[in-house]
Formats: C-alpha cells, structure tokens, sequence
C-alpha cells in the first residue's frame, strides 16, 4: 500500500513541474531622422528592436500618424515645433506586456540669411552695419575679413569699419545646438584717393604754340569732387570732370587737379610749357612716290595739309579727294620727269580726276619761273616764322609749271593752297626703290592765311 501511495504522489509532482513557463517582452526601439534634419518637417523612421512581444501599439504625439500597430510603423511625419512623446507598448499571449518610451525635439527651421547696409559710402574707411534674418537659431558667429571688430557673437553686431580697400568676406554662421548653417556676403571697399590726370592737345595745336587747347583726362580714383586749377589761361578754374581749355599765354604754365570723396583730399599737378604762335606749321621726312608706287598702293602721291597724311590712289574717296592739297607726279623710277601739280589740274599725269579737287597754285621751277618768288634751301633751313611767305607773291608760269629731274638736291618747290596758304616744299631725296621709288621731303606753310 505504501508503494502505491508512493508512486501516486511522484506522477503528481512529474506533472507540476512538467507546466511550461511565461514568455517575457522587452520593449526596445530606435529611430533615424531624415538627414539628422530636426527642423520642421521633420521625417523619421523608427525600428522595433522589442524581443517577446507578439502585439504592438506605437503612440506619436504630435505626429502623422498619429498611432500605429504595425511592428514597424515606417515613417512618421512631424510639423510643428515641440517637444513629443513616443511611446510602444506590447504584449504577448502569456499575458505578459511591457513599454517604453522617449522625447523627440522637433526645431523651427533654420534659416541663415542677413542683409548688409553701407553707411555713408565704400570709401575707406569704409563703415557697414549688418541686419540679422535669420531664424531658427539660438547662437550666432559673425566674422569680419580686414574689419573692426573681427568678429562678434551678438545677433545684431552692430557698425563694422573695414580700413583697407579691396574685397572682404563677411560670413554668419548659425545654430540651434544640433544643426549649424553659414552664409557669406563680400563687400568691396574702394581703393584709396588718387589725384590724377593727363591731356591732348587739339590737333591743330600740337606745335604748343598759343592759342592752344588742351583736354585733360581726369584718371583719378575714389573720386567725387574735382577742382581744377589753370594759369596762362581765361579760365582760371573749373569742376568738369574733363575739362577743355584753350591756353593763351607763353612760357610754362601749371595745372593743378585737387580731388575729394569727402573723406580724403589729393592735388596733382603738371606743367605745360607754350610758345609763340609763329603761324608755320612744320612736317618733315614725308613720303611722295612716283606714279607706279601711288597706283600699287606703297607710296602715296596725293597730300593733305590739313591732314598732314599722304594718300595712295586706293585711299581716296571723294571725302579724301577734296581735302588733297599737294600732287606729286613723278613719271618713273630714274626721275628723268617730276613735277606737283594742282588737284585739279590731272591732265599730264597717270592719275585719275578728283571729285571736287582744291586749286593749289605751284612754282616747280624757280629758275625758269620768271617771277619775283625765290627761295634758297638755306633760307628754308632758316625760316622760323612766316613773315617771309607773308609778302611772297606766288602765280602760276609757264616756266614755273615746267618739271624737273633728279640733278638738282635738295630743290624748292613753293606753293599757295586754295585757302590761300603760302608754303615750301624741300625735296631733300630722291629714293630709287623700282616702282616703288619715291622723294623725301620737309613742306613749311602757314597755318592760318593773314
């Protein structure tokens, strides 16, 4: 009976311990934000690392969703600022459950951005105050290339100078303790003060003999203001930018440029040195070539005084043509036939007619002329004004229109334009070169007709 009782009692305790035990759940998960953005919207992604559940609630406060049951909810949306609760609870069919739950910080978005004021003007010292658009931020960094204060950590820095001209780079960097943004901006302070200037005289005053206008070309930098100083002039001063002014008085006269920006004042200064007005323009070593080398377009024949250029046949136009004074007609390289002829006058040579030619009267030939008009090379040599042309009477010959060969050099040639200007030609050579042979000479003539 014992035995029996004895076996019943160990089937009993084989079944108690035989009974399976409970399952626990540990609730675990981790997420990833988008990009580590945490600035609205804000994305994020969340992992279930939970071990034992079998079921699942997931909570997003503030989120979209709101809610979810899946065991990986995907990806919830945040939109507004704050801070949210996420929680997961889950549970199992031993009735066993647990959860667990964390904050997320959600930021307004960061936005870098400031504008830039100048204070009066960009010369140096050059001040700038900068005004602070941004958002989303909770500290701030401004540095300063070249600038007074270099750097500041206010949200509004304040006026900034920068003392040296050139570009300087302004950067702001921004953060909301977990994401850090930056912009740059440059200025351009202007270089310093210069005074500055150079002229041209006119054309027809190149000589420097009074009265003579002259341009000046204001090269200053940084300027704003300009005052001008002459002497030797009616106009004493000016405030053009790039004045003109025609000097009167001989000897040399000072120019005086004083400039402003309304932080700095410069002066420079030049001397320009005048001289008499001795009504003779002098041009030298001029090219005339034979009628070969003026039809090959090498060496012009035709001339303008008021040009002071010599012309090939392919050069002239009827604008041209009315301004030739001088034609010279050589008839071949060995000079045996030479002679200037009026523009108007074309008969002989192997030159086309001219569209509204000038008269220019010559004396090829003092020698043979036959008239009171005479000159030596020596009394070219020796002229220095021209009151020998001014009781010179040069008319046209026979005897003075008669050509002339290479013997005689240098040879005078003299001359009375269509305006009624007297002048000389000195033919100082005469170049063999083949079809290309031309004369060299000096021409002396009046400038204005008295």
């Amino acid at each position: 009976m014992n035995k029996i009782i004895y076996i019943l009692i160990s089937l009993v305790l084989l079944s108690g311990c035989a009974k399976e035990e409970a399952v626990p759940v540990i609730v675990d998960f981790d997420f990833e934000v988008f990009n580590n953005d945490y600035s609205i919207p804000v994305q994020v992604v969340f992992f279930n690392r939970t071990e034992g559940g079998e079921e699942y609630e997931w909570t997003f406060e503030g989120g979209v969703p709101s809610r979810s049951v899946n065991r990986n909810p995907g990806v919830i949306q945040y939109d507004t600022k704050g801070t949210y609760t996420i929680q997961l609870f889950s549970t199992n069919q031993d009735g066993e459950q647990d959860s667990k739950e964390i904050q997320i910080q959600i930021d307004d978005p960061v936005i870098v951005d400031f504008k830039v004021t100048n204070q009066t003007d960009n010369f140096a010292p050059a001040a700038y105050t900068f005004q602070n658009t941004s958002s989303g931020a909770s500290t701030y960094l401004w540095t300063f290339e070249g600038g007074t204060p270099a750097t500041s950590i206010e949200k509004e820095p304040g006026e900034v100078v920068f003392t040296d001209p050139g570009e300087h780079t302004i950067v702001l960097e921004i953060s909301n303790g977990r994401e850090t943004y930056a912009k740059q901006h440059i200025i351009t302070v202007a270089p310093f003060l210069v005074s500055d200037f150079e002229y041209t005289i006119a054309f027809d005053d190149d000589d420097f003999q009074v009265p003579a206008k002259v341009k000046f070309i204001n090269n200053s930098i940084s300027a704003t203001t300009y005052d001008w100083s002459f002497e030797g002039t009616s106009v004493f001063s000016s405030q053009e930018k790039d004045p003109e002014v025609v000097f009167t008085q001989l000897g040399t006269q000072r120019v005086l440029l004083t400039v402003s920006n309304g932080k700095q004042t410069k002066t420079s200064s030049k001397e320009i040195t005048f001289f008499s007005n001795t009504n003779l323009r002098e041009l030298k070593d001029i090219k005339l070539g034979i009628n070969t080398a003026h039809n090959a377009n090498t060496v012009g024949s035709f001339y303008s005084i008021a040009k002071r250029k010599g012309y090939t046949s392919e050069e002239i136009t009827p604008e041209v043509g009315s301004q030739i004074d001088l034609v010279f007609f050589g008839l071949n390289q060995a000079f045996t036939l030479n002679r200037f002829t009026s523009p108007d006058t074309m008969s002989g040579t192997t030159f086309e007619e001219l569209q509204n030619p000038k008269n220019t009267i010559f004396i090829n030939s003092l020698e043979l002329c036959g008239c009171s008009a005479s000159m030596t090379s020596a009394q070219f040599d020796a002229l220095q004004n021209d009151s020998v042309f001014r009781n010179m009477v040069i008319e046209e010959t026979s005897g003075g229109l008669q050509g002339f060969d290479d013997t005689k050099k240098p040879r005078i040639i003299l001359f009375k334009t269509k305006e009624g200007k007297k002048g000389a030609i000195k033919i100082k050579d005469f170049v063999a070169d083949g079809p290309n042979s031309y004369i060299l000479v000096d021409i002396k003539v009046q400038k204005e007709t008295l």
